[in-house]
């Protein structure tokens, strides 16, 4: 049987479910069939050069375990076909070209992926027909970015032919593997480390761990220095991780709106193997579903040992569902579960609340950070929250996340070192003018002139100190009320990341408070939940609107 034929068999027994697998590798299967029986479109699916990619692979040797003491070559199991024939072989109908230019994949550890990738590597860096060609492993440490070069140097340099064939020149050696030419053209593989300059003009990149990545940079990079070649193609491979503010998490969400079809790209291709919305993490059945090279390169007793020490230990759980079911589980304290709160993100607009009452927060940040603005909406008993975000530019130039949520439209500029607070304040007038206010409310740490400025305008004026007597209550409340499906927010991607940067300190009266997952971390910032809670706590407090204008002291 030939590796297309070997994935269209996998694609059509998973559909089937004739094979445990998850919500997104049976999206991704019905996906390929779907796109074989289309007729008027852009794109065929070419089983030949689906082939040699894999036949490619599985001339390659063996370099870890029993396998290489027997020195047998790489055997793709059939879900591995399955990606790299999706990958190779769909191309455009007019060019040939191929259709897919990046790939996110998500699997748990020891499922093989490294040689995978490795044998990808080499194929792009001297197989393709692209002269000339820049391949690159990337990560965020040398040893990350080695995983799956080193691998890659070894395999050529135990495959003789392979070298002789495509005049493949290797630097380094076993222990400090070096870069990789094709003497002919001067293609090269080599790794990528941390921040990458400008002037890569990669064919291919292959980034590996993508979750402990903390911007976009190198993908970013990757992505614009691709524009000169005909087919690249970036390929982001990952566990799960904690941060669901991330932009790895963001990737992920949007190849999951791709696969349900909630958003259209021809040129993605991805396959996220986990378990499904409800399946129990500690039940040893599962395994399979999220591990598809079960008793293959991963086996089932190392697997249910580390359930049962998973089962045992609070603080190994987390690692376990991350690392071997691929479970997003927020932070390792985590207060909110971000899964369910991305369900409740909705297109919310401020116009379709006219007349509804409307709790504004701010929680105002030293005079050269992040000052974040909440408005909460109460309508049929339900809560609607809009976040706003404001930074001085100096602290746009120091730091990558936030150059990234400028980019993204949530993180509004002021002018100079320091926060503009008078922008603030029009903002928050102009809110009182769109919306039936009840009330505005700050904590009096740097509030206090801004607080006097919006009374004289005749707004409503609430103190709230941000102390655990008035955050509890809220913090419980709003947790309740996004699993219950009564709070939506409307997507902001700040806020997102804020809010899977919480952690939830308990004292011994069962009150909580919000901290900081990483406390000495000044990239990690929760301002926007801050605002949120305090909105929702005045919602709590008030349940109907006031008429005079006051100052409120709690």
């Amino acid at each position: 049987m030939s590796p297309s034929q070997k994935a269209k068999r996998y694609a059509r027994t998973v559909v089937e479910e004739k094979i445990p697998a998850g919500l997104y590798v049976r999206l991704a299967c019905q996906r390929f069939l779907d796109d074989l029986k289309r007729k008027d479109w852009n794109y065929r699916f070419d089983e030949e050069r689906a082939d040699r990619i894999v036949n490619f692979m599985e001339l390659l040797p063996h370099i870890k375990g029993k396998w290489a003491a027997k020195r047998e070559l790489l055997k793709l199991q059939p879900w591995q076909c399955f990606i790299e024939c999706n990958l190779f072989g769909w191309v455009d109908k007019r060019t040939g070209l191929r259709r897919f230019r990046e790939c996110y994949e998500e699997e748990p550890r020891k499922n093989g992926k490294s040689s995978r990738l490795a044998g990808r590597g080499l194929y792009l860096f001297c197989a393709d027909g692209e002269s000339g060609a820049e391949v690159y492993s990337g990560a965020t440490t040398e040893k990350q970015a080695h995983e799956i070069f080193r691998p890659a140097w070894m395999m050529a340099q135990r495959s003789r032919g392979l070298c002789d064939r495509f005049g493949i020149d290797l630097a380094g050696n076993a222990k400090n593997p070096g870069t990789m030419f094709v003497m002919e053209d001067m293609s090269r593989f080599e790794t990528l480390i941390g921040k990458p300059g400008d002037g890569a003009s990669p064919h291919a990149a292959l980034i590996d761990e993508y979750h402990e990545h903390d911007s976009d940079q190198m993908v970013s990079a990757m992505n614009t220095g691709m524009g000169a070649r005909e087919q690249p193609l970036l390929s982001i491979i990952t566990t799960a991780g904690t941060n669901l503010g991330s932009s790895c998490f963001e990737k992920r969400k949007e190849l999951t709106r791709i696969l349900d079809k909630s958003a259209i790209d021809e040129t993605i291709f991805g396959i996220i193997y986990h378990l499904d919305e409800g399946d129990a993490w500690d039940n040893p059945e599962n395994l399979i579903k999220a591990n598809p090279n079960y008793n293959i390169s991963v086996f089932g007793e190392f697997l249910e040992a580390q359930l049962r020490a998973a089962r045992r230990s609070a603080s190994v759980q987390n690692a376990f569902r991350t690392k071997h079911l691929n479970e997003w589980v927020g932070a390792k304290t985590a207060w909110m579960n971000m899964l369910a709160w991305h369900r409740q993100e909705k297109p919310l607009r401020m116009e379709d609340f006219r007349g509804c009452p409307c709790f504004i927060a701010a929680d105002l940040s030293s005079k050269k950070d992040v000052t974040a603005v909440n408005a909460t909406f109460l309508r049929d008993q339900k809560f609607y929250s809009f976040s706003k975000f404001f930074v001085p530019e100096s602290a746009v130039e120091e730091n990558d996340k936030y150059r990234e949520f400028v980019t993204a439209g949530c993180l509004e500029v002021t002018d100079g070192s320091m926060i503009d607070h008078a922008r603030i304040e029009d903002y928050i007038a102009e809110l009182n003018t769109l919306a039936s206010v009840v009330d505005n409310a700050f904590d009096e740490w740097q509030a206090d002139y801004l607080m006097v400025r919006l009374m004289e305008k005749k707004m409503k004026v609430v103190k709230f100190p941000f102390n655990t007597r008035n955050i509890s209550e809220p913090m419980k409340q709003m947790e309740a009320l996004i699993l219950s499906g009564r709070y939506f927010h409307d997507g902001n991607p700040m806020m997102t990341w804020m809010m899977g940067n919480v952690a939830a300190k308990l004292d011994i009266r069962g009150n909580i408070f919000p901290n900081k997952e990483r406390p000495n971390d000044p990239r990690c910032k929760i301002d926007g939940p801050a605002a949120a809670l305090m909105a929702l706590g005045r919602a709590l407090a008030v349940p109907a609107p006031e008429k005079k204008y006051q100052m409120i002291i709690l």
